[in-house]
C-alpha cells in the first residue's frame, strides 16, 4: 500500500531571491577584473549559472540573469571575430580588446547590481509536494 501525503508549501525569501539574482553579475565583473584565471572559467561557470537562474521560481530573478548574459556574451562573442583579424600576436591589442570589454560589462554590472538592490523583493510561497511512501 502506498500512502501519499502532501509537504507544507516552503516559502522562498525575498532575499534569497536578490542573492540569486546578483550572481551572474558578480561573475561578471570578477571575470573582466581578473581576466586570464577567472574569464576563462566563467565563460562555462557562467552557462551553469544561467541554466540553474533562468528558471528561477521568481521571474525578475530569470530576468535579472537573462540580462547580465547578453552583456558579457555579447561582449566576448563580438571580441572573437575582431580578434581573428589580429596580427601576428597581437598582445598589445588583446589588451585593448580586455580593456574595451571591461569599461563595457563592469560598469554595465554594477548599473544592474544597483538596480536589483533597489528593485522590490517579495517572499515567494512555493507549492506544497506530493511525497509518497512504499
Amino acid at each position: 500500500m502506498t500512502l501519499t501525503a502532501l509537504t507544507s508549501p516552503r516559502i522562498l525569501p525575498a532575499a534569497a531571491s536578490r542573492r540569486a539574482a546578483t550572481h551572474m553579475d558578480i561573475g561578471n565583473i570578477l571575470a573582466m577584473l581578473a581576466p586570464l584565471p577567472l574569464g576563462i572559467l566563467w565563460l562555462g561557470g557562467s552557462m551553469l549559472v544561467y541554466a540553474l537562474h533562468k528558471h528561477h521560481p521568481d521571474a525578475k530573478v530569470g530576468h535579472y540573469t537573462q540580462w547580465a548574459a547578453y552583456r558579457l556574451y555579447g561582449v566576448v562573442g563580438a571580441v572573437v571575430p575582431i580578434a581573428t583579424f589580429f596580427p601576428g600576436r597581437g598582445l598589445t591589442l588583446w589588451l585593448i580588446a580586455w580593456a574595451v570589454a571591461a569599461l563595457i560589462v563592469v560598469p554595465w554590472s554594477v548599473w544592474s547590481l544597483v538596480r536589483i538592490r533597489r528593485d522590490h523583493w517579495e517572499d515567494i510561497v512555493l507549492p506544497a509536494e506530493e511525497s509518497t511512501d512504499a
